[in-house]
């Protein structure tokens, strides 16, 4: 059953990538503004 534990790792992978994702975006405004 390695295709299971393959499956899961990718998932849980992907679902980090996403939750980093979202986390930054979540953090952006605290910096305030960018300079221009």
């Amino acid at each position: 059953m390695w295709y299971f534990a393959w499956i899961l790792g990718t998932g849980l992978a992907a679902l980090a990538a996403v939750l980093n994702g979202m986390w930054f975006e979540a953090r952006e405004p605290e910096r305030g503004e960018p300079p221009q």
